[in-house]
């Protein structure tokens, strides 16, 4: 008896989770689609840029809807401030540098050293990952583009943005829509919620 009762709330509780998954993937593809073509053309009709960047900047906002695109609320904010504080801090660094120095490996690696120390001094050393990641693409793209590579850590800015606006944006309306979508067999429970519990007797009329 007890599996039979089980039976539809896990059933409800799969289908629930099946639907939860769908809904979030969908609108993670969707958001991905948005902030590349909004980065795109932002950077194609400021005309300041190449076909190169323009790409460059598309899979950096897409990174950025991905980082923070999160199943709750709290998380969005949290993973989207982690990744504002790694993301400035990286690409300050590497707009001081480029702006004296060429790229090279001793430098990447001394800015990623830096950046891990600050992050690390000012308990934030949960970015340390994300600030050096950012830190290593925009040194490296600094290299093979060496020309005006002090616009790097500029346009990467500006595409991270873009990212982590569209992709909150979306996660908060996928979260919105996922309200309206019963998360386990809780509407099955009601008085039955304690027939439900092994070993818990019911309550006696």
């Amino acid at each position: 008896m007890k599996n039979q009762e089980q039976s539809p709330a896990s059933s409800d509780r799969r289908e629930g989770g099946v639907v939860r998954a769908i809904v979030h993937g969908t609108m993670l593809a969707v958001c991905c689609s948005a902030s590349y073509a909004i980065i795109t053309s932002i950077l194609k009709s400021a005309h300041i840029v190449s076909r190169d960047d323009e790409l460059l900047g598309g899979m950096w906002a897409v990174i950025a809807t991905i980082f923070v695109f999160r199943y709750n609320q709290h998380a969005n904010l949290t993973a989207a401030l982690s990744r504002v504080s790694a993301t400035m801090l990286s690409l300050a660094l590497c707009l001081v540098y480029l702006l004296i120095f060429p790229f090279h490996p001793w430098g990447m690696a001394a800015l990623i050293g830096i950046g891990a120390i600050v992050l690390a001094m000012i308990g934030r050393s949960e970015d340390i990952i994300t600030a050096g990641i950012t830190t290593a693409v925009v040194m490296v793209v600094a290299g093979i583009s060496p020309q005006h590579a002090w616009k790097e850590p500029i346009l990467r800015l500006l595409d991270t943005m873009v990212g982590i606006a569209v992709g909150l944006a979306g996660s908060w309306t996928g979260l919105a829509l996922l309200g309206r979508i019963p998360s386990d067999a809780s509407a099955h429970l009601g008085d039955s919620g304690e027939s439900l519990r092994p070993g818990t007797p019911k309550e006696k009329a």
